[in-house]
Formats: structure tokens, C-alpha cells, sequence
């Protein structure tokens, strides 16, 4: 498929789609114990998908629209030779029992091109044939490429000027170069973090073009881009509300090395094109790192990793982001209802929900290998608790910060 091919089929496959408010700070006390029995009112059954004899580590995965299959990041065990530097890209389907509960992956195959460095895979969500995915193409020509990375130096993630959106139809791809078709960037400027609208219609990223992590969106129907936020340092993992009318993302805009996660209300115009932010709004304002948001299928809660229970102990937290005026209770509103949801020992990091919001997927290191996998489990979290729920101690509620939009 070519790169005009597929624009033409993301024109012609498109679905007719049609105030200030309180923060919570995140508990920074750590789990009981016994974290299972903590945990277990939040994630049930956990299992674990990836496993260090395949993969020397493995993330950020995201489902499909049709729950059918899965789509990941890793470093693949190769006997006799070191790991790869850098991640590739992989696709594969979810077996489940007779209750229609995740319990392993089979049939993986990489879908990156050998030797390349990848990240971000997303699922169109029309046609789950069709995903895309950050990629170099080729080894980077820089072993160590300019990143980010906070002063501690214990997370970080690499900005490869080589790095594009590509897209692939699953059923052409053979891991190659040559059944891949670029979407956008040039190969002279990282480009990577892309995600659809609900609809298929808008194409959001984050690249490095004006010398720092702005966040871009495409009109894959009209070929316009706009420049959506361009605010000091690095803006990047932004994602669409499930209604499209929104999108969160995380930055870390007070040069303070955290990142904080925000929400923006799009402004769209008559023909549907969106052409800027209406609203931008602070969910999280503290002196720890919260990243990797990511929305409940409701579109009135994220989750998102943070940095409150330590820097070596990521933990996912809930929170609520409904915040219109109409929400139920009024008090549901962005930066409010924390909840922990994740009390494992190491990293918790990355979620992503299905298609329903039953199952959470995220990437922890809980396992007895003690390396980043992928694991899954259903998700049963109360979405109307509040804050007092999260063990370890209740939010202290602080002012938001919000900017209007020109």
C-alpha cells in the first residue's frame, strides 16, 4: 500500500462521528505488605503475556479496536549474541478461556525492520489490519542519539533524528522496509508518539521539527497539519479522548526535570478539521513525575504512572478527567478521585485499557525474571470512589491550573 493508498483509505473508510477545578496530590506512603490483597480490588487475576526467555525486556502495549490481538515494543532474546540497543516492533494475538479473559499471546511476529529502533505502536481503529508505529527504518546512525532524560538519570528515552510514523497493512507485512508506508516525518527530525482519533480521521504525534517535543496533528483526509502544542521543553504521548473532543499528553514544560500530565479541548471547524486548542488544563501539579496517561473507555477517568511511591517503584493511578460541568457527581472533575491502582513491587508503568475498559494492560517488573514485561489483568477499579480509597492515604487537593486558548 502505498502512502497515497492509504490516505485515500483512511478518507474513504472514516466513521460518521459526529472552569477551573481541583487537584489531588498522589499518596506517597507505599503499599501494605501483603500488595495482592491491596491490589486485588483494582486488578483482577493479573497474568503475566511476555516472558524473559523470548524477550530480554517488552512494553507499551496497546489493543486492538476488536480486542483480538496486541501490539508491543521489545528486545528479543537472540541465543549466543548480546541484545539488541534498541527496541523492535510486534504484533500478536490474545487467547483467552471460555469467560473471555486474557490468558497468554501466541503467534508473535515482528513487523519492524531488523536492525531499527521502534516505538509507539497504535491500531487503526477502523480497520484493525492496519497499525502504525515509530521506526528508524535502519540502525540509527548515532549509537547514543539526544533524548530526554531526568537529572537522576534513572528514566530516560532517546529522540533517533531517523525515527518516522510509518504504517503497515498486518497482512502484507513481512518485517521488511519495503511493506512499510510513511505517514509523516522526513527522517531528519524524531517523529514517533502517533495515535488516531476515534475515528480515523486525525493523525496526533509528537515530533522534534521546532527543536523540542511539540504535538502535532494531521487531517488524513485534507493533508492539513496543525502545530497543536508548542509549549517550553517536551510535550509528547498524547492520545485522543474515546469521544475525539479531547487529548491528553505529558510535559515537562517547567523545565524542573518532572513531567505533569495535561488534558486540551479541540477546537474543530465546520468541516470537522481540527484546527487548535480551545482549553488546556493541568491535571497534576507536584514534585513527582507522572507520565503515560492514558483514557478509560468512559472518557471520564486516566490512568497514568508516577513517580509518588519512588523513583524505582512507579506506580499506575486513577484519576478523574470529566470535568465539563455535566459530570456525575459534580465534584468528578480533572485532577480529582485519585485512586492508586497498581501495588506491586518495581515499576508499574504504561497502561492501556481495551476496547471496554475490562482489561488494563500495562508493563511492570513484578515477574520472577525482575524484567519489564507486559501483563494484563481485568479491570475492576470503582470508578465514582474517591481519593480515600487509595491505601497509603487520601490526595490533598491544591488549585488547577488552567489556560485558555486564543
Amino acid at each position: 500500500m502505498t502512502p497515497t493508498a492509504f490516505v485515500s483509505f483512511i478518507s474513504a473508510s472514516l466513521l460518521l462521528a459526529g472552569s477551573a477545578t481541583g487537584s489531588t496530590a498522589p499518596p506517597t506512603s507505599g503499599a501494605s505488605d501483603d500488595w495482592r490483597v491491596d491490589e486485588a480490588s483494582n486488578l483482577v487475576d493479573p497474568v503475566q503475556l511476555t516472558f524473559n526467555d523470548r524477550f530480554v525486556k517488552a512494553g507499551e502495549s496497546y489493543f486492538s479496536p476488536d480486542g483480538e490481538r496486541v501490539i508491543f515494543q521489545a528486545v528479543e532474546q537472540v541465543e549466543g549474541e548480546p541484545p539488541a540497543d534498541f527496541y523492535a516492533m510486534f504484533v500478536a494475538d490474545l487467547v483467552r478461556d471460555d469467560l473471555g479473559r486474557t490468558r497468554s499471546i501466541e503467534n508473535i511476529r515482528r513487523i519492524s525492520p531488523e536492525g531499527s529502533a521502534n516505538t509507539c505502536g497504535w491500531f487503526h481503529p477502523v480497520d484493525p489490519d492496519i497499525v502504525i508505529f515509530g521506526t528508524t527504518l535502519a540502525p540509527p546512525s548515532d549509537e547514543t542519539p539526544p533524548g530526554y532524560q531526568r537529572g537522576s538519570g534513572r528514566y530516560r528515552w532517546q529522540f533517533p533524528p531517523e525515527m518516522r510514523i510509518v504504517a503497515t497493512d498486518l497482512g502484507v507485512n513481512d518485517g521488511t522496509a519495503e511493506t512499510l508506508d510513511q505517514l509523516v516525518g522526513d527522517g531528519t527530525s524524531y517523529v514517533a508518539e502517533g495515535s488516531f482519533s476515534p475515528d480515523g480521521r486525525h493523525l496526533l504525534y509528537t515530533s522534534l521539527e521546532a527543536g523540542q517535543g511539540d504535538i502535532y496533528v494531521k487531517d488524513l483526509a485534507t493533508g492539513i497539519t496543525v502545530h497543536l502544542v508548542s509549549a517550553p521543553g517536551y510535550d509528547g504521548g498524547p492520545f485522543f479522548s474515546p469521544d475525539g473532543r479531547r487529548i491528553v499528553y505529558r510535559s515537562d514544560r517547567h523545565a524542573n526535570n518532572l513531567l505533569q500530565v495535561f488534558v486540551s479541548e479541540l477546537a474543530f471547524d465546520d468541516a470537522g478539521t481540527i484546527v487548535g486548542i480551545e482549553r488546556e488544563i493541568q491535571v497534576t501539579d507536584d514534585g513527582h513525575v507522572n507520565w503515560c496517561p492514558f483514557w478509560h473507555p468512559d472518557g471520564r477517568h486516566l490512568v497514568y504512572a508516577t513517580s509518588a511511591v519512588g523513583h524505582r517503584n512507579y506506580e499506575v493511578f486513577q484519576v478523574d478527567a470529566a470535568g465539563d460541568g455535566t459530570s456525575s457527581p459534580p465534584s468528578m472533575k480533572y485532577g480529582t478521585g485519585l485512586r492508586r491502582v497498581t501495588f506491586g513491587p518495581g515499576a508499574d508503568v504504561l497502561p492501556a485499557f481495551n476496547s471496554d475498559g475490562s482489561e488494563m494492560m500495562w508493563t511492570c517488573k513484578r515477574g520472577p525474571s525482575g524484567t519489564s514485561q507486559l501483563w494484563v489483568a481485568g479491570f475492576a477499579a470503582d470508578l465514582a470512589s474517591p481519593s480515600a480509597a487509595s491505601p497509603g492515604g487520601s490526595g490533598r487537593p491544591e488549585p488547577r491550573k488552567e489556560t485558555a486558548k486564543p
